[in-house]
């Protein structure tokens, strides 16, 4: 997953992912494995008229961002997807990294080198 948009006003996963969205990766970082429902449960606390279908949706745009993964379950309330990491925060945040690194090497080359020399020492 690259980033398509940096925050700068932002601190942590939220530079690079809505608050919600953020949240969730933050939770599934530590779970390894959740169900939707789950997912919901643990952020209701949080979030008063959050909906469990819009923790859904976001799961599986996490899905097509290549940050979650998700599987069919069959138990006794029928289907369900359970979702799990497909990239690790630490692997998540280096391409976050050599993302940003990279647009500012083909847009603003000589002013990146000249910072990253500078701060090296």
């Amino acid at each position: 997953m690259k980033p398509h948009e940096f925050k700068l006003n932002e601190e942590g996963l939220r530079a690079v992912l809505p608050p919600m969205e953020a949240e969730i990766m933050e939770y599934m970082w530590k779970a390894k494995v959740a169900t939707a429902g789950e997912v919901y449960e643990y952020l209701k606390r949080r979030h008063e008229n959050l909906r469990r279908s819009t923790v859904s949706i976001l799961m599986n745009r996490l899905c097509e961002k290549g940050l979650l993964k998700r599987s069919v379950d069959t138990g006794r309330g029928g289907m369900r997807y359970v979702y799990s990491i497909a990239t690790s925060k630490e692997e998540f945040e280096k391409k976050v990294v050599e993302s940003i690194l990279n647009a500012l090497m083909s847009n603003f080359k000589e002013a990146t080198v000249a910072y990253l020399s500078k701060i090296k020492k």
